[in-house]
């Protein structure tokens, strides 16, 4: 038999390209299997001398975290077993220290995982596809691993997916939920609809979907009425003006949307095949609709024409990562991301079964999962309301963590370790006791999680029991640890000067619009300049420097009124400070003569400034402005 079969120590370890088979252990034949990596901790594994990386081990690659934790990945090719067996002794690993019995109660203390401590490895789409299928090739689940959660792809297999009666839970919480949460744009299923009533259904969902992204409900519902009543179906949309879709829009932010929105609907009525209906498909909602990406594509598909397809938002993601116990960066991480999507097709598909071909089951389970994301499993999560806390990871980690039950960490030397994850470093958990002092979780195997396997009934799962107030702490402390946080970017600061030019003899006032690319395209504006980053910025210098824009602007500083203000304006990635200035030209009896006009400036009455399409931002200005008196 060869050596490298023999060795144990070529067994478990694999670099990136080699291909196993694990039939005694349940995995799939021939598997891509992504590299085994493991962290050097003192307290974890027997200190070993360091040596230069060799041709079978792939060296720390670089990265911007100069904190960047060592990782390195063991021989798995036989010359490498070969040279472990051979006449250089490789010293032995060193045996899991035991741990003592320790009675723990109240709550656990878990730091943040640091989302920098994996290396960087780019990875191939075959690399996606076989680690997707590692993790559901078998309707098995693994038990927990705690503390410290070293596990097998296979950990994060969701466990919803066996659990009908788990699903059907969610369902029934919905119905009562949207009944008293009411939205305008939910409807019933359309089962034998006319081509007009779906058309128009298709409209309805389109619109609110795109509306709700990054914007709160309570705040789309007006603007999702006020929309429906000045362009009832696509065909009317189509036939409006685009200055009149932004100004509409006005308020809701991201602007390019309202533009693609508009564009898209003029496609769709004016195709000869489509005439006026959005396609029921993902790949053709996508193909042909402008602006319409994979989530509001299968939101279409799913709510509207009764098709098995995911809808994945930001709330879903949190879901799902709490339900497979994923710690990994779901924004970030494609291979997170991919990992997610596949679960949530295999989700809607395995509840669409009992449904037929076309239902309204994959479109409420959808917006039964967006609706516990957004109500109770947010940020930080109301488990006690939860329908689905019997198919959580999350749940029963925390739970297990604040009752003392652990189970053995899995020898990972015979399996694969899951690199989705970031682990929870030995530090990094404490559990606090009854009398107030920190001890280290216990590493011993428990029953509790028994109730928490793949396929268990629901009579067995409620006679666990419900847990204490204080243990409730705990778990949703460790349940807000998923998905993974990166840290957020710094909002760049930034100021402006915002400079209304009033001709004295109509009142109307100089504005210009935005370039069709960037920060709120092409919206109406008072001229306006964004002060250098270095500048020290002064009421003083602030007037200085409004004086020569506007002589730049009009070949005159005219009359200047003065600073009326300053108008704070937040984006997502800018906090902007608008200065607001006040200028008169005197235009009469042959006075100033203001330069001919360019292709983005026009005058504007200012009983109409109120109607043109301008950010919120600047309409606060103009608010400033009309307060001035002046």
């Amino acid at each position: 038999m060869d050596a490298h079969v023999t060795a144990r120590s070529a067994e478990s370890q694999v670099i990136m390209g080699t291909r196993f088979s694990r039939q005694n252990e349940g995995w799939p034949l021939n598997i891509g299997i992504i590299p085994k990596m493991t962290r050097r901790k003192s307290t974890r594994i027997a200190a070993q001398k360091e040596k230069p990386p060799t041709p079978n081990e792939r060296p720390n690659e670089s990265s911007d975290d100069a904190s960047e934790p060592s990782w390195t990945s063991r021989p798995s090719s036989p010359d490498s077993a070969s040279s472990a067996s051979g006449s250089k002794p490789q010293p032995r690993p060193a045996k899991r220290r035991k741990v003592t019995k320790r009675t723990t109660t109240a709550s656990v203390t878990i730091k943040e995982p640091n989302s920098a401590s994996r290396p960087s490895i780019k990875y191939t789409k075959s690399d996606s596809l076989s680690l997707v299928q590692s993790i559901f090739a078998s309707n098995t689940h693994d038990g927990h691993a705690l503390p410290f959660r070293p596990h097998r792809p296979s950990y994060h297999n969701p466990m919803l997916l066996s659990c009908p009666s788990t699903q059907t839970s969610l369902l029934n919480w919905f119905q009562k939920e949207q009944s008293t949460r009411l939205m305008p744009w939910r409807k019933p299923f359309l089962a034998n609809p006319s081509r007009a009533d779906l058309s128009r259904r298709a409209y309805e969902v389109w619109i609110s979907e795109i509306m709700l992204q990054q914007t709160r409900v309570a705040t789309v519902i007006a603007y999702w009425n006020k929309w429906m009543a000045k362009w009832p179906t696509i065909e009317d949309l189509a036939e409006a003006t685009e200055e009149e879709v932004v100004n509409m829009w006005t308020g809701l932010g991201y602007y390019s949307r309202a533009r693609r929105i508009h564009a898209a609907a003029q496609k769709v009525f004016g195709d000869g095949e489509m005439k006026g209906l959005l396609p029921d498909t993902v790949e053709e909602l996508m193909k042909h609709v402008p602006g319409v990406g994979r989530y509001t594509a299968g939101a279409i598909s799913a709510i509207v024409f009764g098709r098995a397809e995911p809808m994945v938002d930001g709330n879903v993601m949190r879901v799902l990562s709490r339900q497979m116990g994923l710690m990994g960066d779901a924004k970030g991480d494609k291979r997170v991301a991919d990992v997610l999507w596949e679960a949530a097709d295999r989700l809607v598909k395995a509840v669409a079964e009992t449904g037929g071909e076309k239902s309204e089951r994959p479109g409420l389970w959808g917006q039964a999962l967006m609706e516990l994301g957004s109500t109770i499993c947010t940020p930080k999560p109301q488990c006690a309301k939860c329908p689905v806390t019997e198919s959580c990871r999350a749940y029963a980690e925390g739970l297990a963590l604040a009752r003392g039950f652990q189970q053995d960490v899995p020898d990972i030397e015979d399996g694969i370790e899951c690199v989705l994850c970031e682990l929870f470093e030995e530090d990094d958990m404490e559990v606090s006791t009854s009398n107030g002092n920190k001890k280290r979780p216990q590493q011993q195997t428990s029953k509790f999680f028994e109730g928490f396997r793949a396929g268990v009934d629901k009579e067995r799962i409620s006679t666990l029991t419900a847990p204490t107030s204080r243990e409730l702490e705990t778990v949703i402390t460790h349940a807000q640890k998923f998905p993974l946080k990166k840290p957020k970017k710094q909002v760049r600061e930034e100021e402006s000067l915002v400079c209304a030019i009033r001709r004295v003899s109509d009142g109307q006032y100089l504005i210009h619009r935005r370039p069709d690319q960037g920060l709120l395209a092409g919206l109406w504006e008072f001229p306006s300049y964004i002060l250098p980053a270095s500048n020290d910025s002064t009421p003083k210098s602030r007037r200085k420097q409004s004086l020569d824009y506007v002589s730049g602007l009009v070949g005159t500083t005219g009359g200047y009124r003065g600073e009326l203000g300053t108008v704070p304006w937040l984006f997502s990635h800018l906090r902007l400070a608008m200065h607001v200035h006040l200028f008169e030209l005197d235009d009469t009896d042959g006075g100033i003569h203001t330069p001919p006009l360019k292709g983005n400036q026009r005058w504007a009455s200012g009983n109409n400034i109120d109607l043109e399409s301008m950010g919120t931002g600047m309409k606060k200005c103009w608010s400033l402005i009309k307060a001035s008196g002046k």
